[in-house]
């Protein structure tokens, strides 16, 4: 079973590294950092635990696939004030929420804010390792995503205003024609400028040009 976790562990990250994810714990209890700590490490995930939201926020996040698992109740701020803090400064990282004071209308609020879980106290173990794992996938594709997204963008900086416009109009199912009517040009003129614009987007293929053109959000 630990193995299995390992593997979905390094998942996660979408390729093999040698950083291992991490789980980011927030819980005013020594007792239960201590033993998360000890459970994720077990399993192969490095754990960072806090004891307070000022603690967590004072430190670097990591540059890994990575997830919260965050206490409902902290001294000083909570943990939905955390989870909107966050939010406000665009930093997107998973959250699990756990608490032995859950009521309906702050699981929702929580849920409604993009918690990826919330755990009531007492849990069990193997339902916080699989909630970790799956936010930790989810960390790993999305980081993936970015990366691909910031390489596009970059590519893009090389195309022209008209291959722009062009590329435009396939990402609307626009046929040659039909982008050369709107344009003003002749369809070879199109041609041209799609041939061109693909070969500066790196598009190995017609469905490579159009995954490439939505990451540009044309």
């Amino acid at each position: 079973m630990e193995a299995a976790l390992l593997s979905q562990a390094k998942a996660a990250s979408g390729v093999e590294t040698v950083q291992k994810p991490v789980v980011l714990v927030v819980d005013d209890d020594p007792d239960i950092r201590e033993s998360l700590t000890d459970m994720f490490e077990s399993v192969g995930m490095r754990a960072v635990v806090y004891g307070t939201t000022a603690e967590m926020l004072a430190d670097t996040l990591p540059d890994c696939p990575s997830c919260l698992v965050l206490d409902l109740r902290l001294p000083g701020s909570s943990g939905l004030e955390l989870q909107s803090q966050l939010a406000s400064q665009g930093i997107d990282i998973p959250i699990i929420f756990i608490t032995g004071h859950a009521d309906v209308p702050t699981t929702v609020r929580a849920m409604k804010a993009g918690a990826l879980d919330f755990l009531s106290k007492p849990f069990r173990e193997q339902e916080l390792l699989d909630a970790v794992a799956d936010a930790l996938r989810r960390d790993g594709e999305r980081r993936l995503q970015q990366r691909e997204r910031d390489s596009v963008r970059e590519l893009a900086q090389q195309l022209t205003l008209r291959e722009t416009d062009v590329l435009r109009g396939v990402a609307r199912g626009l046929l040659n024609k039909q982008i050369a009517f709107e344009l003003g040009i002749t369809e070879v003129t199109v041609k041209m400028h799609r041939s061109s614009a693909g070969k500066k987007l790196k598009s190995i293929s017609v469905a490579d040009m159009i995954r490439k053109i939505e990451l540009l959000d044309l």
